[in-house]
């Protein structure tokens, strides 16, 4: 079996290539490796997510969690230069080129963790929660992320969430409307849901 991007340590032989993407209308440029999520470009699902998403208009930080090599919350720290993102992923390699990434693009908003979900994270509670979760990982792994974002989201903030109809998006919705007060599908295209719930 192939190792899995949620792995904290790759051990597939490092083969990085850089390449440009445009994003919420800015060109940025990333380095992507083996070992991590879509690697090669930005994945559909993310790239809905980052079009779609609205920062919510309480105060607090961003939170890319799962960032891999850093599109979602890169894009939206280049777009809102004043507002603190913080980038968590349990990969190690992922954490060392969202870093990369985040310095090559001169995004000083952007504070890297290498975390199994919120566990190294400062002690803070957020404005926002953007994900597209490891469905690989299971079903279990991705509602305690839901779990997770509630607990740590301020009041009035927002976990904003990526996954496709056909891997799960109905009982993500289901879980999602168990734990906030406000759900909404804000977006379909191509099979993809994003999926926004408010903490009240």
């Amino acid at each position: 079996m192939s190792e899995q991007y949620f792995t904290r340590h790759p051990q597939a032989k490092s083969n990085p290539e850089t390449w440009t993407f445009e994003l919420r209308g800015h060109v940025l440029t990333f380095t992507s490796d083996v070992g991590v999520f879509s690697k090669n470009t930005v994945d559909f699902g993310s790239r809905v997510l980052i079009d779609t998403f609205i920062p919510p208009e309480v105060d607090g930080a961003i939170v890319d969690l799962g960032c891999g090599y850093g599109p979602i919350g890169l894009s939206i720290a280049k777009d809102y230069p004043d507002r603190q993102v913080i980038m968590g992923d349990v990969n190690q390699r992922a954490i060392d080129l969202t870093d990369k990434n985040a310095k090559q693009n001169k995004l000083a908003n952007v504070t890297c963790y290498l975390s199994d979900r919120f566990n190294d994270f400062p002690d803070q509670q957020f404005a926002a929660v953007l994900v597209n979760p490891p469905i690989r990982a299971g079903k279990e792994l991705v509602h305690q992320i839901f779990e997770d974002a509630h607990q740590y989201l301020t009041k009035e903030g927002e976990l904003w969430v990526v996954i496709q109809k056909k891997q799960g998006a109905p009982s993500a919705i289901k879980k999602m409307k168990a734990l906030f007060q406000e759900v909404e599908t804000v977006k379909r295209s191509k099979g993809y849901f994003i999926i926004r719930a408010k903490k009240m």
